[in-house]
């Protein structure tokens, strides 16, 4: 995963390894190496100015862009959406644990 420098990320070696994937940061100011997430935050831009205040917009609006944004089919993931290789991911995920469990 690629991200940028943001706070949320601070605790990024523990969500690494939760989720088993290696996470990379961009170098300040060159948003051209995380072209998808300046794409994606161009679009959340169209429902959610910059420099709102977020609190103002209730858990279902959120929600509801969330998924929205889920169901977009992007040229980044092969014309997949991001949901249906979510689903595609956790079956895999799911089969691993079975048969690890028949391992045992």
């Amino acid at each position: 995963m690629t991200t940028d420098n943001d706070i949320l990320f601070k605790n990024h070696l523990a969500l690494a390894q939760e989720l088993g994937i290696t996470i990379y940061f961009c170098f300040p100011g060159h948003a051209w190496e995380k072209g998808s997430i300046e794409n994606t935050n161009r679009w959340i831009r169209r429902y959610i100015p910059k420099s709102s205040d977020i609190s103002r917009y209730s858990k279902r609006f959120i929600k509801n862009l969330e998924e929205k944004i889920n169901r977009r089919i992007m040229k980044t993931l092969n014309y997949y959406r991001p949901e249906e290789l979510l689903k595609q991911y956790r079956k895999r995920k799911q089969r691993l644990r079975a048969v690890e469990k028949l391992n045992i």
